[in-house]
């Protein structure tokens, strides 16, 4: 099949990663899969190298640094879909900019979010609405869509590539440097990946972390990650004005490069992962591959993809309980995250879409019982 997947930018995001990793596995099983994105801020490449076997097309989007979020939000769907001219079997949007891009797609919802900004809420809404067929990842994601739409969204989990993962965490000497490198720099550390933003429950582990360092005052807290369309400064603004408040020193490193992501992961102490909202949890089942306890926010979505793997807590006293109980070694036994992270695989998940959208091709998702295939 000639395949198509969209996505809106080339920043290492949980969608973003998703979307590359599939494409190399359907390129894998032999398809023709064409990558499209959005270069912003002179971006010409996605943030780590795609297989050769995958065509990647990223069409320039300059910064308009005046720019409402409304407008960036509708400049990016037109600049998508007026680049996007080539014919394919496949098309299939991974986020609501580039499904509302083009006009005909298969939709892959990773998780629903709640938008103020009325050009934002409409692109959620159409992107649920107008796809042919829809996928979630996560089943606890795929009931949401069906109680607030009607729809019942096909749901084939993520990939993990865990190997890598397990290595950082390893006895080899390039490994043990990589995690060397990280606690030279950072001692003992807290780690949260995705930024600094309310989806991710920020000022919520700001408020857990100041009761953890009572019990572990040499455990700092790094944040990696961050890359974003949306304006956060305000919450960004009251994180700061809170972490000064209660003196709490913290380091926000940015988008590390993919290939030193493993090493900063695996030399964690622990990863918070307390988001208020997931569509499956892709970071921190890569902490699990590396053996690092998970302490994840209380939610659904996450005891699906998580298990006994994690410890759960929900509120900043509950995080500080979890957080010091990790810290302290009682945590889940890590091997149980290992084969977890070992059960999720890209060439299953690759298997499962192309099987759906053979069915897609095949006319059976035409009309309202789209979302009805098997997989």
């Amino acid at each position: 099949m000639r395949i198509a997947l969209l996505t809106y930018s080339t920043k290492p995001r949980g969608g973003v990663v998703h979307t590359l990793a599939l494409a190399e596995a359907l390129a894998d099983r032999g398809h023709a899969v064409t990558l499209w994105t959005l270069g912003r801020g002179g971006d010409s490449v996605f943030f780590r190298p795609v297989h050769p076997s995958v065509s990647v097309r990223v069409v320039p989007f300059a910064a308009k640094p005046d720019e409402t979020v409304g407008d960036r939000i509708m400049r990016s769907i037109s600049t998508l879909g007026a680049a996007f001219t080539e014919e394919y079997d496949v098309v299939h949007a991974q986020d609501c900019i580039s499904a509302n891009a083009v006009p005909w797609c298969i939709r892959t919802i990773h998780h629903l979010d709640h938008f103020t900004t009325p050009e934002l809420a409409d692109c959620h809404e159409q992107a649920i609405v107008n796809p042919v067929a829809r996928i979630c990842v996560s089943a606890a994601v795929a009931a949401e869509v069906h109680s607030g739409w009607g729809y019942t969204p096909a749901v084939i989990p993520n990939g993990v590539h865990a190997e890598r993962y397990v290595e950082a965490a390893g006895r080899s000497s390039a490994a043990v440097n990589g995690r060397k490198f990280w606690h030279d720099q950072h001692g003992r550390y807290l780690l949260a990946v995705g930024g600094i933003e309310p989806r991710k429950g920020s000022i919520d582990l700001l408020v857990a972390y100041a009761g953890v360092r009572s019990a572990a005052p040499d455990v700092r807290l790094i944040f990696a990650g961050g890359e974003t369309l949306f304006d956060y400064r305000d919450y960004r603004q009251e994180f700061d004005r809170l972490a000064a408040e209660l003196d709490i020193p913290y380091a926000m490193l940015g988008v590390v490069a993919d290939d030193q992501m493993p090493s900063l992961i695996a030399a964690s102490s622990a990863l918070a992962f307390v988001s208020l909202k997931e569509g499956f949890g892709l970071a921190a089942m890569e902490a699990l591959a590396a053996g690092v306890p998970v302490i994840a926010r209380d939610l659904p979505v996450l005891h699906e993809v998580l298990g006994a793997a994690a410890l759960y807590a929900d509120g900043p006293e509950a995080i500080t309980r979890a957080l010091v109980s990790a810290l302290a070694g009682q945590a889940p036994d890590p091997e149980v995250g290992v084969a977890l992270a070992r059960g999720y695989r890209w060439d299953a998940a690759a298997a499962q879409h192309e099987n759906f959208y053979r069915q897609v091709l095949a006319g059976h998702a035409a009309g309202p019982d789209a979302d009805q295939l098997t997989i």
